[in-house]
């Protein structure tokens, strides 16, 4: 079977990527670090230990990469960091990358990104970093990577932990948004397809949760379809939308599957938290019988695949970055002013009821000793600000995240860390 040429571009660097082999950047030469991906032709994915003594190259080679550790596993695998570009006072992309341990293909896509990212003198590239800063965790899970699961050690699928924070590897991302705030949250991941209604090369989906702000919304929509799919389609892939099966004659949705606006994802937990996120899904298991008999060739695919969806977001980071700004600082301006109503359930495509919706919510949520005593560290590391009083402590709802108290604090929501008093007495938070 001879090799597909597909061009496009890791950041706005070009490169050629030769299916089914994934070259190296134009300008490679001996010393450029290497990925374990690389070095074996896609044959193997990058162990622990190449990624670390590529990361270390890499930093090396860079003026404007660090990489810090934020935490460690339960295994003592350490969580890092990478962050490429300008400083703070920037807008902020943030890839996660691999947060299932057995969905290896978009952490070889951020190693090589990072790499492009980091290296490449162009004018373009310095231009986009003179205003963007990206951050990267190259690998999510690590525990899970080196047992090839989807669960960490724990047993714990860290991508239904974005609420709870019980895992190490979801509350190291938890910091890292409170800290940086970023404007983008790019969440890269796998899936099986289910032919001929489930099949398409990548699937990308938005924050469905009702909490998310309107033009936070809009713009996650459109970094979506306006942008990270025509990207894939340039590419000669084809995409959908995330959970949903659709009739391939007339393209109607047949029925959705997967893909709600639950809190605990971390798509919908971006968007509750005023960031404009992306759920990103390359197809894993084989296509066509090239790939069954040599699965080779899909690991390159699956590389190549969200490689050329990346390209869509370096893209609109150059084209939407004022829209973006405009959008993000607004929606947690807005939670300081403490007004609409807040959602307990329901999704953008499936309205909450009436009992999943707070009409009329509380100026807050007060906690006895104890309960604070319980979840201090976990609205630590959401950023929750919170109030000590003489009984325990008292959580206003006019903050950035307001809609994310009630889902942390209101015994009616889905998955509360305990069940706090509503109080409507916001003049005196020291109250009993």
């Amino acid at each position: 079977m001879p090799p597909r040429v597909r061009p496009f571009v890791v950041g706005v660097v070009a490169v050629a990527v030769t299916l089914p082999l994934v070259t190296a950047p134009a300008r490679a030469t001996a010393d450029v670090p290497r990925t374990g991906f690389e070095t074996s032709h896609g044959a193997h994915w990058t162990s622990a230990p190449d990624e670390q003594r590529f990361l270390a190259a890499v930093d090396r080679s860079s003026d404007r990469m660090e990489v810090r550790r934020i935490g460690s596993t339960a295994r003592g695998r350490p969580l890092q960091l990478v962050r490429i570009g300008a400083h703070r006072g920037t807008d902020v992309i943030l890839l996660v990358c691999g947060q299932h341990g057995n969905e290896p293909a978009p952490r070889e896509a951020c190693l090589l990104t990072i790499r492009a990212l980091a290296r490449d003198e162009s004018r373009a590239t310095r231009a986009l970093l003179a205003h963007i800063t990206v951050l990267v965790i190259p690998t999510a899970n690590p525990d899970g990577r080196a047992a090839d699961t989807r669960t960490n050690s724990e047993g714990t699928d860290i991508n239904r932990d974005h609420l709870a924070l019980r895992s190490a590897e979801a509350g190291a991302l938890a910091a890292v948004i409170r800290d940086r705030h970023p404007d983008v949250i790019y969440d890269m991941h796998e899936y099986d397809a289910t032919v001929p209604s489930y099949d398409d090369d990548l699937m990308t989906l938005w924050p469905r949760n009702p909490n998310t702000p309107a033009a936070v919304h809009r713009e996650a929509r459109l970094l979506s379809d306006a942008y990270v799919r025509p990207a894939a389609a340039a590419a000669g892939f084809g995409s959908g939308h995330y959970g949903i099966w659709t009739d391939q004659v007339t393209g109607h949705a047949l029925r959705q599957v997967a893909g709600d606006g639950e809190e605990r994802i971390l798509r919908n937990m971006a968007g509750i938290k005023n960031a404009v996120g992306l759920l990103v899904e390359s197809r894993a298991d084989p296509i066509g019988d090239t790939e069954k008999a040599h699965p080779v060739f899909g690991y390159r695919r699956r590389v190549a695949t969200q490689l050329a969806a990346l390209k869509g977001v370096w893209g609109y980071a150059e084209r939407r970055r004022g829209q973006l700004e405009a959008a993000t600082r607004a929606a947690r301006a807005a939670g300081l002013e403490g007004r609409g109503p807040i959602y307990l359930g329901g999704a953008d495509n499936d309205p909450a009821t009436p009992a999943q919706t707070l009409a009329d919510p509380p100026c807050g949520y007060r906690l006895t000793t104890a309960q604070y005593t319980a979840v201090r560290a976990r609205l630590d590391l959401h950023g929750i600000t919170v109030h000590r009083t003489t009984g325990g402590a008292f959580v206003t709802l006019r903050q950035p995240e307001r809609a994310l108290v009630p889902l942390l604090l209101d015994a009616r929501a889905g998955y509360p860390l305990t069940a706090g008093r509503p109080s409507v007495d916001c003049l005196r938070p020291g109250a009993r």
